[in-house]
Protein backbone atom coordinates (compact mmCIF):
# COMPACT_ATOMS: atom_id res chain seq x y z
CA UNK A 1 0.00 0.00 0.00
CA UNK A 2 2.97 2.04 1.03
CA UNK A 3 4.39 1.70 -2.91
CA UNK A 4 1.59 2.38 -4.28
CA UNK A 5 0.95 5.19 -2.66
CA UNK A 6 4.43 6.49 -3.46
CA UNK A 7 3.91 5.95 -7.34
CA UNK A 8 0.52 7.81 -7.09
CA UNK A 9 2.75 10.40 -5.47
CA UNK A 10 5.38 10.69 -8.21
CA UNK A 11 2.97 10.25 -11.22
CA UNK A 12 0.93 13.46 -10.17
CA UNK A 13 4.21 14.90 -9.44
CA UNK A 14 5.62 14.11 -13.13
CA UNK A 15 2.16 15.21 -14.58
CA UNK A 16 2.34 18.28 -12.90
CA UNK A 17 5.80 19.00 -14.18
CA UNK A 18 4.80 18.07 -17.06
CA UNK A 19 1.54 19.91 -17.67
CA UNK A 20 3.60 23.28 -16.28
CA UNK A 21 6.69 22.42 -18.83
CA UNK A 22 3.99 21.91 -21.98
CA UNK A 23 2.11 25.00 -21.05
CA UNK A 24 5.74 27.30 -20.34
CA UNK A 25 6.72 25.56 -24.05
CA UNK A 26 3.51 26.17 -26.12
CA UNK A 27 2.83 29.45 -24.38
CA UNK A 28 6.63 30.90 -25.63
CA UNK A 29 6.25 29.40 -29.13
CA UNK A 30 3.07 31.44 -29.52
CA UNK A 31 4.13 34.38 -28.29
CA UNK A 32 6.91 34.09 -30.41
CA UNK A 33 4.48 34.18 -33.32
CA UNK A 34 2.40 37.12 -31.78
CA UNK A 35 5.78 39.09 -31.82
CA UNK A 36 6.87 38.26 -35.47
CA UNK A 37 3.03 38.91 -36.55
CA UNK A 38 3.61 42.75 -35.03
CA UNK A 39 6.93 43.04 -35.89
CA UNK A 40 5.96 45.92 -37.85
CA UNK A 41 3.79 47.69 -35.96
CA UNK A 42 5.30 47.42 -32.37
CA UNK A 43 7.60 45.24 -29.89
CA UNK A 44 6.10 42.80 -27.30
CA UNK A 45 7.74 42.06 -24.48
CA UNK A 46 6.03 38.86 -22.79
CA UNK A 47 8.07 39.25 -19.02
CA UNK A 48 7.55 36.05 -17.31
CA UNK A 49 5.29 32.82 -17.63
CA UNK A 50 3.08 30.94 -15.04
CA UNK A 51 0.59 28.73 -14.98
CA UNK A 52 -1.91 27.31 -12.67
CA UNK A 53 -3.58 23.53 -12.75
CA UNK A 54 -7.07 25.53 -12.97
CA UNK A 55 -6.34 26.34 -16.71
CA UNK A 56 -4.62 29.75 -16.43
CA UNK A 57 -2.24 31.21 -18.11
CA UNK A 58 -0.29 34.13 -16.33
CA UNK A 59 2.43 36.95 -17.94
CA UNK A 60 3.98 39.08 -15.31
CA UNK A 61 5.87 42.23 -16.06
CA UNK A 62 4.97 42.57 -19.74
CA UNK A 63 4.75 45.19 -22.23
CA UNK A 64 4.09 46.76 -25.67
CA UNK A 65 5.75 49.41 -27.23
CA UNK A 66 3.90 50.69 -30.10
CA UNK A 67 6.62 52.10 -32.84
CA UNK A 68 4.41 55.17 -33.11
CA UNK A 69 4.16 55.77 -29.65
CA UNK A 70 6.54 57.36 -27.67
CA UNK A 71 6.12 55.64 -24.49
CA UNK A 72 4.95 51.77 -23.78
CA UNK A 73 1.99 50.45 -22.55
CA UNK A 74 3.13 48.56 -19.32
CA UNK A 75 0.63 45.26 -17.62
CA UNK A 76 1.75 44.41 -14.46
CA UNK A 77 -0.20 41.18 -14.77
CA UNK A 78 -1.98 39.31 -18.01
CA UNK A 79 -3.66 36.15 -16.88
CA UNK A 80 -5.89 34.10 -19.90
CA UNK A 81 -8.68 31.48 -18.28
CA UNK A 82 -9.24 28.79 -20.20
CA UNK A 83 -11.20 27.08 -17.29
CA UNK A 84 -9.47 23.70 -17.15
CA UNK A 85 -5.59 22.56 -17.92
CA UNK A 86 -7.36 20.81 -21.08
CA UNK A 87 -8.95 23.43 -22.70
CA UNK A 88 -5.68 25.91 -21.99
CA UNK A 89 -3.71 23.55 -23.81
CA UNK A 90 -5.95 22.74 -26.33
CA UNK A 91 -5.90 26.42 -26.75
CA UNK A 92 -2.05 26.92 -26.93
CA UNK A 93 -2.02 24.24 -29.51
CA UNK A 94 -4.12 26.14 -31.52
CA UNK A 95 -5.74 29.26 -30.80
CA UNK A 96 -8.25 28.78 -33.06
CA UNK A 97 -9.68 26.46 -31.02
CA UNK A 98 -10.66 28.02 -28.37
CA UNK A 99 -13.46 26.87 -25.44
CA UNK A 100 -16.56 27.95 -25.84
CA UNK A 101 -16.16 30.69 -22.41
CA UNK A 102 -12.28 32.02 -21.33
CA UNK A 103 -11.38 35.26 -20.10
CA UNK A 104 -8.47 37.49 -20.18
CA UNK A 105 -7.54 40.16 -18.00
CA UNK A 106 -5.13 42.73 -17.62
CA UNK A 107 -4.27 44.17 -14.10
CA UNK A 108 -2.13 47.23 -13.01
CA UNK A 109 -2.01 48.63 -17.27
CA UNK A 110 -0.37 51.62 -17.24
CA UNK A 111 0.65 55.01 -19.52
CA UNK A 112 2.98 57.31 -19.61
CA UNK A 113 1.87 60.61 -21.28
CA UNK A 114 4.04 62.72 -22.98
CA UNK A 115 3.54 65.95 -24.31
CA UNK A 116 3.76 64.57 -27.99
CA UNK A 117 2.32 61.26 -27.82
CA UNK A 118 3.41 60.25 -31.60
CA UNK A 119 6.52 59.97 -32.82
CA UNK A 120 7.87 62.21 -35.65
CA UNK A 121 7.97 60.08 -38.28
CA UNK A 122 4.41 59.12 -38.02
CA UNK A 123 1.97 60.55 -40.75
CA UNK A 124 -1.82 60.21 -41.74
CA UNK A 125 -1.35 58.62 -45.04
CA UNK A 126 -2.80 62.08 -46.54
CA UNK A 127 -5.58 62.08 -43.82
CA UNK A 128 -5.33 65.54 -42.29
CA UNK A 129 -9.06 65.50 -41.09
CA UNK A 130 -9.50 66.61 -37.77
CA UNK A 131 -11.09 64.09 -35.06
CA UNK A 132 -14.75 64.66 -34.77
CA UNK A 133 -15.38 64.49 -31.25
CA UNK A 134 -11.75 66.35 -29.84
CA UNK A 135 -13.11 69.61 -28.36
CA UNK A 136 -11.08 72.76 -28.90
CA UNK A 137 -8.90 73.47 -26.65
CA UNK A 138 -6.19 76.46 -26.78
CA UNK A 139 -6.64 80.22 -28.16
CA UNK A 140 -6.17 79.15 -31.69
CA UNK A 141 -9.84 77.27 -32.23
CA UNK A 142 -8.44 75.00 -34.62
CA UNK A 143 -5.85 73.81 -31.68
CA UNK A 144 -7.34 70.26 -30.44
CA UNK A 145 -7.16 68.62 -27.20
CA UNK A 146 -3.84 66.98 -26.88
CA UNK A 147 -1.78 64.82 -24.67
CA UNK A 148 -0.09 67.80 -23.64
CA UNK A 149 -2.68 69.53 -22.02
CA UNK A 150 -3.47 66.42 -20.21
CA UNK A 151 -0.49 66.36 -18.64
CA UNK A 152 -0.53 70.43 -17.66
CA UNK A 153 -4.15 69.20 -16.02
CA UNK A 154 -2.13 67.30 -13.94
CA UNK A 155 -2.49 63.88 -15.68
CA UNK A 156 1.04 62.46 -16.11
CA UNK A 157 -0.29 58.68 -17.40
CA UNK A 158 -3.62 56.96 -17.58
CA UNK A 159 -3.42 53.52 -15.31
CA UNK A 160 -6.58 50.70 -15.36
CA UNK A 161 -7.67 47.30 -15.69
CA UNK A 162 -9.29 45.43 -18.96
CA UNK A 163 -11.25 42.61 -19.14
CA UNK A 164 -12.06 40.52 -22.11
CA UNK A 165 -14.89 37.62 -20.96
CA UNK A 166 -15.77 35.28 -23.83
CA UNK A 167 -19.19 33.39 -23.48
CA UNK A 168 -21.19 31.25 -25.56
CA UNK A 169 -23.55 33.81 -26.47
CA UNK A 170 -21.64 37.35 -26.32
CA UNK A 171 -18.53 39.07 -25.65
CA UNK A 172 -18.21 41.14 -22.87
CA UNK A 173 -15.23 43.79 -22.86
CA UNK A 174 -14.75 46.51 -19.89
CA UNK A 175 -12.02 49.19 -19.63
CA UNK A 176 -11.17 50.66 -16.25
CA UNK A 177 -9.03 54.01 -15.91
CA UNK A 178 -8.09 55.63 -12.48
CA UNK A 179 -8.20 59.61 -14.13
CA UNK A 180 -10.04 58.76 -17.81
CA UNK A 181 -13.42 56.62 -16.43
CA UNK A 182 -14.27 53.26 -17.92
CA UNK A 183 -15.95 51.83 -20.80
CA UNK A 184 -18.26 48.65 -20.96
CA UNK A 185 -19.45 45.94 -24.26
CA UNK A 186 -21.68 44.23 -24.58
CA UNK A 187 -22.32 42.19 -27.69
CA UNK A 188 -24.50 39.41 -28.37
CA UNK A 189 -23.70 36.82 -30.27
CA UNK A 190 -19.87 37.81 -30.93
CA UNK A 191 -16.92 35.83 -31.01
CA UNK A 192 -13.39 36.49 -30.72
CA UNK A 193 -10.80 34.64 -33.07
CA UNK A 194 -7.67 35.46 -31.97
CA UNK A 195 -6.16 34.50 -35.58
CA UNK A 196 -9.34 36.82 -37.38
CA UNK A 197 -10.16 39.68 -35.14
CA UNK A 198 -11.50 41.87 -38.10
CA UNK A 199 -14.45 39.27 -38.33
CA UNK A 200 -16.17 39.85 -34.91
CA UNK A 201 -18.57 42.17 -36.76
CA UNK A 202 -19.76 38.76 -38.97
CA UNK A 203 -20.44 36.69 -36.16
CA UNK A 204 -22.41 39.20 -33.55
CA UNK A 205 -26.42 38.69 -33.54
CA UNK A 206 -26.88 42.39 -33.83
CA UNK A 207 -25.98 45.83 -32.22
CA UNK A 208 -22.96 46.19 -29.65
CA UNK A 209 -23.73 47.71 -26.01
CA UNK A 210 -21.29 50.71 -25.49
CA UNK A 211 -21.66 52.74 -22.01
CA UNK A 212 -19.01 54.85 -20.83
CA UNK A 213 -18.53 56.89 -18.22
CA UNK A 214 -15.96 59.85 -17.87
CA UNK A 215 -15.02 59.70 -14.17
CA UNK A 216 -15.54 63.47 -13.69
CA UNK A 217 -12.89 63.85 -16.81
CA UNK A 218 -15.55 66.03 -18.70
CA UNK A 219 -15.89 68.87 -16.36
CA UNK A 220 -12.48 69.02 -15.77
CA UNK A 221 -11.43 69.51 -19.49
CA UNK A 222 -14.26 71.94 -20.17
CA UNK A 223 -12.90 74.10 -17.39
CA UNK A 224 -9.45 73.75 -18.56
CA UNK A 225 -10.04 74.22 -22.46
CA UNK A 226 -12.30 77.42 -21.69
CA UNK A 227 -8.93 79.13 -19.96
CA UNK A 228 -6.88 77.97 -22.44
CA UNK A 229 -9.33 79.68 -25.31
CA UNK A 230 -9.41 82.57 -23.04
CA UNK A 231 -13.41 82.75 -23.41
CA UNK A 232 -16.00 81.40 -20.78
CA UNK A 233 -17.00 78.21 -20.10
CA UNK A 234 -20.30 78.67 -22.52
CA UNK A 235 -18.37 80.58 -25.30
CA UNK A 236 -16.30 77.40 -25.57
CA UNK A 237 -19.12 74.89 -25.58
CA UNK A 238 -20.53 77.02 -28.83
CA UNK A 239 -17.13 77.05 -30.69
CA UNK A 240 -16.76 72.84 -29.59
CA UNK A 241 -20.77 72.38 -31.02
CA UNK A 242 -19.33 74.67 -33.86
CA UNK A 243 -16.75 72.62 -34.84
CA UNK A 244 -19.22 69.48 -34.14
CA UNK A 245 -21.74 70.58 -36.30
CA UNK A 246 -19.22 71.91 -39.44
CA UNK A 247 -17.23 68.12 -38.48
CA UNK A 248 -20.45 66.42 -39.36
CA UNK A 249 -21.12 68.79 -42.25
CA UNK A 250 -18.15 67.90 -44.00
CA UNK A 251 -19.04 64.05 -44.11
CA UNK A 252 -22.28 64.35 -45.33
CA UNK A 253 -24.36 64.44 -41.93
CA UNK A 254 -26.72 67.07 -39.90
CA UNK A 255 -27.19 65.92 -36.37
CA UNK A 256 -30.63 66.04 -34.67
CA UNK A 257 -31.56 68.69 -32.28
CA UNK A 258 -31.77 65.73 -29.13
CA UNK A 259 -28.54 64.85 -30.68
CA UNK A 260 -26.87 68.11 -30.36
CA UNK A 261 -27.89 68.37 -27.07
CA UNK A 262 -26.53 65.33 -26.00
CA UNK A 263 -23.45 66.28 -27.16
CA UNK A 264 -23.42 69.78 -25.58
CA UNK A 265 -24.87 67.79 -21.85
CA UNK A 266 -21.44 65.05 -21.98
CA UNK A 267 -19.31 67.93 -23.28
CA UNK A 268 -20.01 70.40 -19.91
CA UNK A 269 -21.35 67.73 -17.67
CA UNK A 270 -19.83 63.87 -18.49
CA UNK A 271 -21.88 61.08 -17.19
CA UNK A 272 -22.68 57.90 -18.62
CA UNK A 273 -24.14 57.37 -21.75
CA UNK A 274 -25.20 53.93 -22.91
CA UNK A 275 -26.13 53.10 -27.08
CA UNK A 276 -26.20 50.41 -29.25
CA UNK A 277 -23.77 50.62 -31.61
CA UNK A 278 -23.45 48.19 -34.83
CA UNK A 279 -19.58 48.45 -36.31
CA UNK A 280 -20.00 46.39 -39.05
CA UNK A 281 -22.60 49.05 -40.07
CA UNK A 282 -22.38 52.34 -42.24
CA UNK A 283 -22.05 55.46 -39.92
CA UNK A 284 -21.55 52.49 -37.09
CA UNK A 285 -25.39 51.53 -37.31
CA UNK A 286 -26.89 55.54 -35.93
CA UNK A 287 -29.74 55.74 -38.31
CA UNK A 288 -29.65 58.48 -41.31
CA UNK A 289 -32.89 60.20 -42.61
CA UNK A 290 -33.36 60.90 -45.87
CA UNK A 291 -34.71 62.87 -47.98
CA UNK A 292 -37.44 60.43 -48.97
CA UNK A 293 -37.21 59.01 -45.51
CA UNK A 294 -39.04 61.27 -43.36
CA UNK A 295 -39.22 58.90 -39.96
CA UNK A 296 -36.04 56.60 -39.97
CA UNK A 297 -35.24 54.42 -36.79
CA UNK A 298 -33.87 56.21 -33.67
CA UNK A 299 -30.32 54.55 -31.83
CA UNK A 300 -31.04 53.35 -28.93
CA UNK A 301 -29.55 55.94 -26.15
CA UNK A 302 -29.85 56.45 -22.63
CA UNK A 303 -27.68 59.23 -20.94
CA UNK A 304 -27.53 58.68 -16.94
CA UNK A 305 -29.97 55.56 -16.51
CA UNK A 306 -33.05 58.47 -19.08
CA UNK A 307 -33.79 57.51 -22.48
CA UNK A 308 -32.99 60.36 -25.19
CA UNK A 309 -35.40 60.08 -28.17
CA UNK A 310 -34.73 61.11 -31.32
CA UNK A 311 -31.26 60.68 -31.54
CA UNK A 312 -30.58 60.18 -35.26
CA UNK A 313 -28.64 62.09 -38.71
CA UNK A 314 -29.86 63.89 -41.67
CA UNK A 315 -27.78 63.16 -44.94
CA UNK A 316 -26.81 66.37 -46.62
CA UNK A 317 -24.53 67.66 -49.56
CA UNK A 318 -21.37 68.26 -47.81
CA UNK A 319 -19.81 71.71 -48.59
CA UNK A 320 -17.75 72.15 -51.70
CA UNK A 321 -14.06 72.11 -50.53
CA UNK A 322 -12.06 75.30 -50.81
CA UNK A 323 -9.80 75.00 -53.99
CA UNK A 324 -6.71 77.71 -52.00
CA UNK A 325 -7.11 80.58 -49.60
CA UNK A 326 -5.40 82.00 -46.73
CA UNK A 327 -5.88 80.32 -43.03
CA UNK A 328 -8.76 82.31 -41.17
CA UNK A 329 -7.09 84.36 -38.21
CA UNK A 330 -8.65 82.86 -34.87
CA UNK A 331 -11.13 84.98 -33.36
CA UNK A 332 -10.88 85.36 -29.41
CA UNK A 333 -13.44 87.60 -27.63
CA UNK A 334 -11.60 91.08 -26.54
CA UNK A 335 -13.13 93.13 -23.80
CA UNK A 336 -12.36 96.79 -22.77
CA UNK A 337 -9.02 97.54 -21.51
CA UNK A 338 -8.32 93.26 -22.20
CA UNK A 339 -5.17 92.60 -23.81
CA UNK A 340 -5.53 91.47 -27.57
CA UNK A 341 -5.17 88.14 -28.41
CA UNK A 342 -3.02 87.51 -31.81
CA UNK A 343 0.00 87.02 -33.34
CA UNK A 344 3.58 88.61 -32.30
CA UNK A 345 7.05 88.26 -33.05
CA UNK A 346 8.99 86.31 -31.25
CA UNK A 347 12.64 86.09 -31.01
CA UNK A 348 13.85 82.68 -32.01
CA UNK A 349 16.86 82.78 -29.50
CA UNK A 350 14.18 82.89 -26.67
CA UNK A 351 11.67 80.24 -27.74
CA UNK A 352 11.73 78.10 -25.04
CA UNK A 353 10.08 80.63 -22.96
CA UNK A 354 6.96 80.01 -25.74
CA UNK A 355 7.30 75.93 -25.35
CA UNK A 356 3.27 74.92 -25.21
CA UNK A 357 1.71 77.73 -27.24
CA UNK A 358 1.00 78.10 -30.97
CA UNK A 359 3.63 79.48 -32.82
CA UNK A 360 4.48 80.17 -36.58
CA UNK A 361 7.83 80.08 -37.72
CA UNK A 362 8.79 81.47 -41.41
CA UNK A 363 11.52 79.25 -43.01
CA UNK A 364 14.46 80.62 -45.24
CA UNK A 365 12.85 79.20 -47.93
CA UNK A 366 9.43 80.88 -47.70
CA UNK A 367 7.50 77.80 -45.80
CA UNK A 368 5.34 78.92 -42.87
CA UNK A 369 4.76 76.05 -39.80
CA UNK A 370 1.99 76.55 -37.27
CA UNK A 371 1.43 74.44 -34.76
CA UNK A 372 2.35 73.84 -31.02
CA UNK A 373 5.82 74.54 -29.86
CA UNK A 374 6.42 70.74 -28.28
CA UNK A 375 10.43 71.02 -27.24
CA UNK A 376 13.80 73.17 -27.92
CA UNK A 377 16.82 71.88 -28.35
CA UNK A 378 20.59 73.26 -29.05
CA UNK A 379 19.89 73.12 -33.02
CA UNK A 380 16.17 72.03 -33.40
CA UNK A 381 12.41 72.67 -32.08
CA UNK A 382 9.84 70.65 -32.53
CA UNK A 383 5.95 71.89 -33.76
CA UNK A 384 3.71 69.42 -32.89
CA UNK A 385 0.23 69.16 -35.36
CA UNK A 386 -2.61 67.27 -35.16
CA UNK A 387 -3.08 64.51 -37.72
CA UNK A 388 -4.99 61.92 -37.75
CA UNK A 389 -6.58 62.62 -34.21
CA UNK A 390 -3.13 62.79 -32.72
CA UNK A 391 -0.31 64.97 -32.29
CA UNK A 392 2.74 64.44 -34.43
CA UNK A 393 6.09 66.35 -34.19
CA UNK A 394 8.16 67.70 -36.85
CA UNK A 395 11.59 68.65 -36.03
CA UNK A 396 12.80 72.54 -37.26
CA UNK A 397 16.41 72.84 -37.68
CA UNK A 398 16.86 76.93 -36.15
CA UNK A 399 19.23 77.86 -38.39
CA UNK A 400 16.67 77.08 -41.07
CA UNK A 401 14.09 79.70 -39.25
CA UNK A 402 13.65 83.53 -40.76
CA UNK A 403 11.08 84.63 -37.83
CA UNK A 404 8.70 83.53 -34.87
CA UNK A 405 5.36 84.48 -34.26
CA UNK A 406 3.52 83.39 -30.94
CA UNK A 407 0.05 83.72 -31.00
CA UNK A 408 -0.65 85.04 -27.29
CA UNK A 409 -2.27 88.02 -25.56
CA UNK A 410 -0.47 91.46 -25.94
CA UNK A 411 -1.06 94.82 -26.34
CA UNK A 412 -2.39 95.89 -29.82
CA UNK A 413 -0.33 97.11 -32.44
Amino acid sequence: MKRLLSFVVVVVVFGWLLFKAAVWWLADQRLAEAREAFEHLGVIERGTISSGIEGRLLLSGASYQDFRLAGPLDAGRVSFDAGSPVNLLMALIDPGNLPPAWTVRGEQLALILEATMFRNWVTAAGNTSEALFVPVCGPDHRQQLGSGDLMRMGIEGISGELLIHQQPDQLYLEVTTDRAGSLEVSWPGARLDLLNPGALAQTADGPARFTLRDGGLMRRIAAYCARESAVTTEQWTAIVMQAFRQGLNARGFEASDQLLALYRQWLTEGGEVTLALNPSLPVMGVPVRKAEQPAPGMLQVSYNGQTVPDVYLRAVAPPKPDVAGEAVQPVVPEGEGRPVAGWYPGEVADAARWAGHTVKVTLSNGNVVEGRLASVGETTLEIARVVGGGEVAYPIVIRAIESLEVWRRGQAR
